[in-house]
């Protein structure tokens, strides 16, 4: 595990009534969303839902839809369009009990209130010596593929992910939306929730349940044995679109959802990497200075010997986000991982190279060395 300065190591310490899970159900990202909201403000009177337009509208993708009129206004309510005056009040009624969970509008929406964030949200906890948890959950719409134009479709992970002291996680999954939302509103820590928009109307059928993988647990989401697909939020669904297709090459993909961002589940990503010995990283931000790249580091330092190839990132371009009838361009698209998967020196006509790579591998399993 990398670690998350500052932050407890486990969640889910506040008296909450028992766990909802119904059976299997058709449903999308939004509604699991939705459901996570309900049942959250059901088991605990402490948690309090609020932002721009999230209470009798319902939001502006109707994430919080029937709340308010559930709940009442004074536990889901709306606020003026001040994203640091948002999140200045959450900190606020966190120091004083209350388990804020709140939204802003779209990504870039939220920089407004970087400075609470950063300076305050995931400071007080140390700065008060652990005397003082902030049990705050701020929800982000984020990504693009919904045709938006910037400031509603950023990808804005890194900023966060490079702020000690905040948990981020993103679900891939309507599934995973409701047990990582859940869980994030149990959690202690700050946690930025950061949610994939293009896939709120994604369905499947499942059965919503906090149960299952920690927070802070990554998820093979596909088992192969060739090479090592990692992606987050938007997307994993694009990395398994991927995997399937890849099946005509003969390549065996392994998809892992990475799920927590910071803190990240290093264990999960190198026992993959030593196994398969190649890797592939997925998302949409900009891949200059992108969270990729932080990954590919930490999978080059434990991994470094039993690599058969560099780690490639597919990712967004290095440009602002582009207009809507552009945006297909810039998005990673499941040929484009395919064609990276095709670069990772499948047949470099040196046979004697990659049976010693093999051998570097065996050898360095043998002894142990690295171990994560």
């Amino acid at each position: 595990m990398s670690p998350a300065a500052a932050t407890s190591t486990t969640a889910g310490t506040a008296p909450v009534g028992p766990v909802s899970a119904v059976g299997a159900v058709p449903v999308t990202m939004a509604g699991a969303l939705n459901r996570a909201l309900a049942d959250s403000l059901a088991a605990d009177e402490r948690v309090v839902v609020f932002g721009e337009d999230v209470g009798a509208l319902g939001g502006v993708f109707r994430i919080t839809d029937g709340l308010a009129a559930r709940f009442g206004d004074q536990r889901v309510f709306d606020t003026p369009l001040a994203e640091a005056g948002i999140v200045g009040t959450a900190i606020g009624m966190a120091m004083n009990g209350l388990v804020p969970v709140v939204e802003m509008q779209f990504d870039a929406f939220a920089y407004p209130a970087f400075e609470q964030v950063t300076s305050h949200l995931a400071k007080l906890r140390n700065r008060t010596r652990g005397k003082l948890a902030l049990p705050v959950v701020i929800r982000v719409p984020f990504g693009g593929g919904i045709g938006g134009v910037e400031h509603h479709s950023d990808s804005s992970e890194a900023y966060y992910t490079h702020t000690p002291g905040l948990r981020v996680v993103t679900p891939g999954s309507p599934a995973d939306a409701y047990r990582l939302l859940r869980q994030a509103i149990l959690c202690p820590d700050p946690v930025v929730f950061l949610e994939p928009k293009r896939r709120y109307w994604a369905k499947e059928t499942a059965t919503l349940t906090a149960d299952g993988p920690a927070i802070d647990r990554a998820v093979v989401r596909r088992p192969g044995r060739d090479v090592t697909l990692i992606a987050y939020g938007g997307t994993v669904a694009t990395a398994l679109e991927a995997a399937a297709a890849a099946v005509e090459e003969d390549w065996d993909v392994e998809v892992i959802d990475l799920r927590s961002l910071s803190p990240l589940d290093e264990q999960t990503l190198v026992s993959s990497v030593r196994r398969t010995g190649r890797a592939v990283i997925v998302h949409e931000a900009a891949g200059f200075g992108g969270f990729g790249a932080e990954v590919a580091a930490r999978l080059t330092e434990q991994c470094f010997h039993y690599l058969e190839a560099p780690i490639l990132r597919v990712t967004g371009l290095d440009i602002p986000y582009p207009p809507p009838h552009l945006e297909k361009y810039h998005l990673p698209t499941a040929d484009r991982i395919l064609d990276a998967i095709a670069r990772l020196q499948w047949e470099d006509g040196d046979a004697q190279g990659a049976q010693g790579a093999q051998g570097a591998r065996e050898t360095q399993g043998a002894r142990g060395e690295g171990d994560a």
